[in-house]
Parts: C-alpha cells; structure tokens; sequence
C-alpha cells in the first residue's frame, strides 16, 4: 500500500533546491568579479586590443609616409619608377622568401588560421614575427609603388597580436582559437578604417562565416577598446570625409542597376584572375614563377612602372587620394583610371608580395562609378562614385553587408544606405557568376592544405607558396 503524498515536505525539498542553485549562481557570479586569475586575463585582452589599435594607427601613418615619399620621387621624376619599382618588388619577393607567412593581403592566413588545429601549422600563419615582417614589407611595396593598401594586412597583423596575448593570459583553448583570433582580426579593420561596425560585420561575414554567442562578446569588446584607443589617438574622422550625395526613388535607381552589373563583373573577374594565378600561371611567365621568383617580381615591378606612367602617375600606392577626389568631385583622372588600376593591383598581387586589396578596390571601384555616371545624368556623381566603390569591393570579396557597412561608415552618409544595399547584393550574385568561389576562402582553403601537407612532409620550396 502506498504512502500518503506529502505536499509540504516535496514543497520544502525543492524550495531548498532552488536556494542551493541560486547560491551556486551567486558564488560563480562572485569567483567572476573577483578572481585575480579572470581579471589577469581580462587586462592582458584589453591591453592586446589596446596595442592591435596603437599597431594599426602606426602602422597608417607608416603608410602614408610611405606613398608620399614614393610620389614625391614620381613629382621629381616620372622616369625613376622605372628603376626603383622593379628594384623595390624585386627586394619584397626575396624577403618573403624568409618569411612565407606575410605574402599576400593576410586575410587568408587568418581565416586558415582560425580552421587548423596545430598549433606550430596556426604559429607559421600568426605570430609577432609575422606582424613585423607584413608591416615592413608592406610599407617597402608602398614606397615602391606596389599598388597595394594596408587593410588586409593589418588583420592579420591584429590577429598576430591577440593570438600572442592569447599565450601570455593563459586563456582557455576554445577562446584562443575563435574568439581571440577572430576579435584582433575586427579590431584590425576596425582601427584602419575607423569604422568599428564594419570590423565586427567582417568578423562575422568573411572571417568566420558564423555567429557564435560565445565568441560575439570578446569581439565586441576588442573592437569597442580598439576603437575607443583610436579615437584618442586619432578623434572622430572618417576614412574619406563627409559626402551628402543621395538620390530619391526613380530613374536614379537605374545607376544601382547598372554599377550592380558592372562593378559585380569586374570584381569577379579580379577574384577568378587572382584564383587562377594562386593555382598556376601559364605559359613562360608561369615558368618565370617557378624557377626565378626574384626576376618575375622585377619583371612584374617594371609594368607597373609601365601602366603608371600610361596613367599619369595615378596608379600607384593605395589609390586613396584618388578615390577620395573622385567622391568629392576634384578628381583630374585620366577616362581609364578604373581599369589601369585594377591591371596594376593584378600585377602587383600575383608577386605575392604583402599588401591587402580594401583601399585599390575601393579607389578601382570609384574610378568605374566616375565612368558610369557619365550614362547616368540623373543621378549625383558623387553618388554613382560611392555605388561604384561598394560594387567593385562586394563583387572581390563577396561579402555584401562588409561592403555596404564599410563604405557607409567611410564617408559618414547614411541617406544612401538603401542604394548601397542594394547595389552591394546584385554586385555579389553577379560577381558569383564569374568566380563561383568567394575569393579570401578559395585562398584560405589553399593555406589549410599547405598547412597539412607540411605536417606530413618536409616544409615545400618557400618559393612558391599559395599567393594571397
């Protein structure tokens, strides 16, 4: 027979249940204001986030300094680049010999990184000594008048940073693996743009594909001290100044048509051409490549010589003063500018040597939006300018909403959110047309195989790695 059911006594056992798990709450929530060991490594994080901006800020000024010195010589002589610009790519490419993990823009590298589990493969593609070399090499190429930007490199170099912070807190594995990596990287853009928004949609979008709770805090917080860092340095600039350009509903949204098409299939076409040289390239250049590494980026430094010298000097450095012209409508461009510089950001990419694609993008984007408002009357300049900057950019990287979001928060102009929106969608699915593997993941794939066939074999000739 079965005893009586006791309702007080059940109630009191789970009320005592209840009060024993809010204790445990309480005392967790406690040990996590308290600990030493927690607030360690929350000081080391704040700090790496804090060095990842101070890094970025000099490494900008860097570059800057950089790209005047080198026009500076173009305005003394537009004959010298064809002497200092093969010498200089020349000297890059034998560097990179040594250190094989700064070739290319760094974004692959990191987005390689955050996918391998070895330990010694993620240290050959993040590391302090890699930080160092992409910031010198970098600025070496932009003194020679590589046509590359800092933007991708200082991902890396700000993944670099956490990774080494992530060894000096002692930090669980899981967090140095996503969230310390994945946080330096959107601090990184973050600081080099000065559009913290667009650093943690790119974290999102590109780098990890994915949002996970666990590791969405850890980047906020870095992009929030990283930028807070920059804006003491630095104050509440914008990347390009202010731009009020809009345009209402009507036949101005023909411009986001045609910049959607045109700049989609350009960017595409940049990524497949990029795809392609990583891989292999043809013929006796490809052979060039192989055997004298060296004399190709000599070679390779010599036409782009030859295309700067066809475009009046305009397509060397980054393109950043030429982009910011175009946008504000004081540009004295030559018709092609668009094109020149996309060939030479090609030219200056299949050497491998350090540089990222953000701000050339950016600038061969703006040149196609200046030629495609010449069809488009009724929408402002500046306008079609800005709509052909985040075609071009969505139609590279296939990243829609990085585009939009970096291009907004660069020139200050939210009234032409919807236009870039749009614009940045259809420029991505026809970019998706020409090259159907989204270009940072095609190259960071090739580093994670690279990465497991040196854990099986002896390390491959540091000649040829996969360009990036």
């Amino acid at each position: 027979m079965n005893e009586p059911t006791q309702p007080g006594i059940e109630a009191g056992a789970t009320a005592a249940a209840e009060s024993d798990q809010r204790g445990l709450l309480g005392s967790r929530r406690l040990h996590y204001l308290i600990s030493p060991r927690l607030w360690l490594q929350r000081l080391v994080f704040w700090g790496g986030a804090v060095a990842v901006a101070a890094t970025a800020i000099l490494f900008a000024v860097g570059a800057a300094y950089a790209d005047e010195l080198f026009h500076r010589v173009v305005a003394w002589s537009p004959l010298l680049p064809l002497v200092i610009t093969p010498t200089g790519m020349a000297l890059v490419v034998w560097a990179t010999r040594y250190v094989p993990g700064v070739r290319g823009s760094g974004i692959p590298q990191t987005i390689a990184a955050l996918a391998v589990r070895d330990g010694r493969v993620r240290g050959a593609l993040l590391g302090l000594r890699i930080a160092v070399a992409k910031i010198g090499l970098t600025l070496v190429g932009l003194a020679c008048g590589a046509s590359i930007g800092r933007e991708g490199p200082t991902v890396q170099i700000g993944a670099s940073i956490m990774h080494a912070v992530g060894g000096l807190g002692k930090f669980p594995r899981a967090d140095l693996d996503r969230g310390l990596i994945l946080a330096g990287g959107a601090a990184g853009i973050a600081a080099a743009f000065n559009t913290p928004l667009a650093g943690i949609v790119f974290a999102i979008e590109e780098m990890s594909r994915s949002f996970e709770a666990r590791t969405s805090g850890t980047i906020l917080t870095a992009v929030i001290v990283a930028g807070v860092a920059s804006l003491a340095v630095l104050g509440n600039y914008t990347y390009f100044g202010h731009t009020s350009a809009a345009f209402g509903f009507g036949e101005a949204w023909i411009a986001v048509g045609l910049c959607g098409v045109v700049g989609g299939l350009a960017g595409g076409l940049f990524s497949h051409l990029l795809i392609r040289a990583s891989r292999s390239i043809p013929g006796r250049l490809g052979k060039l490549v192989l055997t004298r590494p060296i004399i190709f980026g000599a070679v390779c430094g010599f036409a782009l010589a030859l295309i700067g010298l066809a475009s009046g000097n305009t397509t060397y450095g980054t393109g950043y003063q030429e982009a910011r012209q175009i946008v504000e409508g004081t540009a004295d461009l030559p018709w092609a500018y668009g094109i020149l510089k996309l060939v030479a950001t090609l030219v200056s990419y299949v050497t491998g040597i350090p540089g990222g694609i953000f701000a050339p993008s950016l600038a061969i984007g703006a040149g196609l939006g200046a030629n495609l408002a010449a069809y488009t009357p009724y929408a402002p300049a500046a306008a079609v300018a800005l709509l052909g900057m985040v075609a071009y950019l969505a139609g590279v990287v296939q990243a829609p909403i990085t585009a939009f979001v970096i291009v907004m928060e660069m020139t200050d102009n939210h009234d032409m959110v919807l236009p870039l929106m749009a614009t940045a969608l259809l420029a991505t699915a026809v970019s998706r047309l020409v090259c159907h593997q989204p270009l940072y993941k095609e190259l960071a794939e090739r580093f994670v195989t690279l990465a497991a066939s040196v854990r099986r074999t002896p390390p491959p000739d540091t000649r040829t790695p996969p360009q990036s």
